[in-house]
């Protein structure tokens, strides 16, 4: 089949990778893409907000398949534009992708089928903002209720702080803190089928020791050895089933990547969010431990044939991915400085630890590889276990010279060392 992949970050390279590697897929097209992409896929200029313009391309492809990868596209209807041009495409349509566009909304879905999550106020004027800090107390959890690149979210013992972030978010939700771990669950489904696919861990603080601002997430890992073995059916039963099942009694049936982040507390699973898309950057470490062909799961999900879908097959193998990002991110990151040493990681590192990218793009002459983004690089490995899979992961990273850039030194540590 032929295959049209719309974004251009370390989690559609990913995709892009997995498809790439899949003996169905015979063209791989993504738009707009990336360097790193470049070297799988056809890449196309497109704006992937807007949904006529990719529903043209896809057309003129002859695509079988839209994979639509980043959240505001799907927020903005993309996948309905898709659809409309009948051409399958996995991604929720724009009111089902509400899931993740509107915290209140998601809560709203929760409240009615009975998927627990933590108290909350959605809140409007500084009134309620106040009523609501009150309420719960210090750690005050402040979530913007839309699209935030993931970065709308403010956890701070300091008042002042959470009522700064909350009233420049307009509509915020407010809600109480959550202890214990935190733990990434995709599933894909069609809108009544949910197959459920490896559980990941990601950090979302730009420092070591969970420190500093929160970012899209600077790593992750898989699988979770600490985490209980009978954790992937309590939240298939408790979560993602009964969200879905709700989603379609409502009439907007979900179809695609649900994303269940999770926090395991001392009352039990507990939903921090939903989002509508592939997480980044879990998706790096969950498809390099997914064995089954990556297309025909996705079509399946697309055309609602999910239920025929054989079990998901897995690699026994561990996969750490680290993120190196630009200087100053998350704050304004630079860019346009030059990436060195990515054929350094080909030659010596591959096929256990490969380079992922997110934002990049190539120099005018096509020489030089530069970065373009706050998030740089995935370096993804794959090993026997934790510990040899971060190894190979950071020794990769040592090879990689980018002016300024950071990364942290200590992701999945703890889960390796325990």
């Amino acid at each position: 089949m032929k295959v049209l992949v719309i974004g251009g970050g370390a989690r559609e390279h990913a995709l892009c990778r997995s498809l790439s590697l899949d003996p169905d897929v015979t063209a791989l097209h993504c738009a707009p893409g990336n360097a790193g992409i470049a070297e799988v896929a056809q890449l196309h200029a497109v704006d992937a907000m807007d949904g006529a313009a990719v529903a043209r391309l896809a057309t003129e492809l002859e695509a079988r398949l839209v994979v639509v990868g980043p959240e505001a596209p799907l927020v903005a209807g993309v996948a309905d534009a898709v659809r409309g041009a009948g051409i399958a495409c996995f991604g929720p349509s724009a009111e089902a992708a509400r899931l993740e566009g509107s915290k209140a909304f998601a809560k709203d879905v929760m409240a009615a089928a009975g998927v627990p999550t933590g108290r909350s106020y959605v809140c409007t004027t500084p009134e309620e903002i106040d009523t609501a800090l009150d309420a719960f107390g210090a750690p005050f959890v402040v979530k913007d209720d839309g699209l935030a690149a993931g970065k709308g979210v403010v956890v701070t013992d300091d008042i002042a702080a959470a009522r700064e972030h909350a009233l420049a978010c307009g509509r915020v939700v407010i809600e109480e803190f959550l202890d214990g771990p935190e733990v990434s669950l995709f599933a894909v489904t069609d809108g009544r089928t949910v197959l459920p696919l490896r559980p990941a861990q990601d950090f979302k603080r730009a420092l070591d020791g969970d420190e500093g601002p929160n970012t899209g997430g600077m790593g992750a890992y898989s699988p979770l050895p600490w985490a209980d073995p009978k954790l992937v059916d309590e939240v298939m039963e408790t979560v993602l089933q009964p969200t879905v099942d709700e989603l379609r009694r409502r009439g907007t049936p979900f179809a695609g990547l649900l994303y269940a982040g999770l926090a395991i507390t001392g009352r039990g699973v507990r939903v921090i969010e939903f989002n509508a898309r592939f997480g980044d950057p879990e998706t790096q470490v969950v498809l390099a431990r997914l064995r089954t062909p990556l297309a025909g799961v996705l079509l399946a999900a697309a055309e609602g044939r999910l239920a025929d879908q054989p079990s998901l097959a897995w690699r026994d193998d561990a996969a750490v991915t680290v993120v190196v990002a630009s200087h100053n991110y998350p704050g304004t990151p630079r860019t346009g400085d030059p990436i060195e040493g990515l054929a350094d990681v080909v030659a010596q590192d591959a096929p256990h630890a490969y380079v992922l990218h997110a934002g990049t793009r190539l120099a005018d002459d096509g020489s030089t590889v530069l970065s373009a983004g706050g998030r740089v690089l995935s370096v993804t490995a794959t090993g026997k276990d934790l510990g040899q899979a971060r190894e190979r992961a950071y020794a990769a990273v040592d090879r990689i010279r980018l002016d300024g850039s950071q990364h942290r030194t200590d992701i999945a540590r703890e889960a390796a060392e325990a």
